[in-house]
């Protein structure tokens, strides 16, 4: 897939009061990026243990013929793949399906004449003309997929996705929308009025024309931000989330541990305001969610700062808490199994042969 095309997302006032943050992971996008991501090792050194992991999980469950009959064809690490399959900022899978299966029979078929692979004879082709069997088998591999790549993750990737989104919360609310677009990754620059992505699998303009834009954090999204191929959709952009370091090597998450075997060593109330600063919290929401005073609640936060269990960072009025490496590795809520996730689009790895 070429790489050196541009982005360039043109933006009015309008436009920068109208940009917005998604509040929560979108289970679609998730399905897409980590899909890219199996398709190609590049950024595999971030997502080594989920990659690994999720490879053997899907072999075990028999997913693969599926995958690569319904969902690579459909979702391949190229210059374009259509739309519908990502239908807008949706935060529960079942909705995100039947929005998906509920795409006009015209318009799937033009998004999916636009793939560079030919249609005829192909899966592809049944599901162009509305096939009814075409539909429930990709509402059915996305299920699948998800259930076993996406979801023993889910954990880790709402924290991250709840970190990122806090810190550019924080952001919006200090110096305005325009601070958050030139933070969002080394291949963005943000010269007002105009953000570029580069390298970009194309040469594409964007003109938003005072509808403002959706900035979609994702977990799986790897090196450059991605943008609906059709101008004329309410404009999204996705972005990488923001992740502090490589993922931790760990079974699944088990809510009761940290209660069960920190409760004694930390006390409850301590612990409650370290549990309150896995997803970003200021000292403010620190004090609601553990039920305390602010000013206990600094007290709090200063021992557990001080045993290198969180940061603090002050934004203008407001101090926002996160947990450093070892608060995360003592909470041991935010693991995934046995290995570490990933992140844009890419051929598969876990599916097929190991690729350079």
């Amino acid at each position: 897939m070429s790489t050196m095309g541009t982005l360039r997302i043109h933006f009015t006032a309008e436009d920068l009061s109208r940009t917005r943050l998604a509040v929560q992971p979108d289970p679609l996008w998730e399905i897409v990026c980590s899909l890219h991501r199996l398709q190609t090792r590049a950024g595999y050194a971030g997502y080594a243990g989920w990659y690994r992991q999720v490879r053997q999980d899907l072999q075990q469950a028999g997913l693969v013929p599926m995958i690569r009959e319904r969902l690579l064809p459909i979702l391949p690490r190229d210059r374009y793949f259509p739309d519908f399959l990502t239908p807008g900022p949706v935060t529960d899978l079942g909705e995100g399906i039947d929005r998906v299966l509920g795409t006009p029979t015209r318009r799937m078929r033009t998004e999916l004449g636009r793939m560079a692979a030919p249609l005829n004879g192909t899966w592809l082709d049944e599901l162009a003309a509305g096939r009814l069997a075409a539909l429930h088998g990709l509402g059915d591999a996305l299920r699948a997929y998800f259930r076993v790549a996406v979801a023993p993750y889910q954990a880790q990737i709402g924290a991250a996705v709840s970190r990122d989104r806090a810190l550019r919360g924080v952001r919006i609310l200090d110096t305005g929308a325009g601070q958050i677009l030139a933070d969002l990754g080394p291949e963005v620059r943000w010269d007002p009025p105009l953000l570029s992505v580069h390298p970009y699998p194309e040469y594409r303009d964007l003109h938003l024309d005072g509808r403002g834009i959706a900035l979609i954090p994702s977990y799986f999204c790897w090196h450059a931000p991605i943008a609906l191929a059709d101008p004329e959709l309410p404009p999204a952009l996705v972005y990488p989330a923001r992740r502090q370091r490589p993922e931790p090597t760990a079974g699944p998450a088990t809510p009761a541990d940290p209660e069960r075997r920190l409760g004694p060593l930390l006390g409850h109330t301590r612990l409650a305001v370290l549990r309150g600063a896995a997803r970003g919290a200021t000292t403010g929401e620190l004090a609601r969610r553990a039920g305390i005073s602010p000013a206990t609640t600094s007290h709090h936060t200063t021992i557990l700062r001080e045993a290198g269990l969180i940061t603090s960072q002050r934004h203008g009025n407001l101090v926002l808490h996160h947990l450093t490496t070892v608060g995360e590795t003592l909470l041991g809520d935010v693991r995934p199994r046995s290995g570490t996730p990933p992140s844009h689009p890419g051929r598969i790895g876990p599916v097929g042969a190991d690729q350079a």
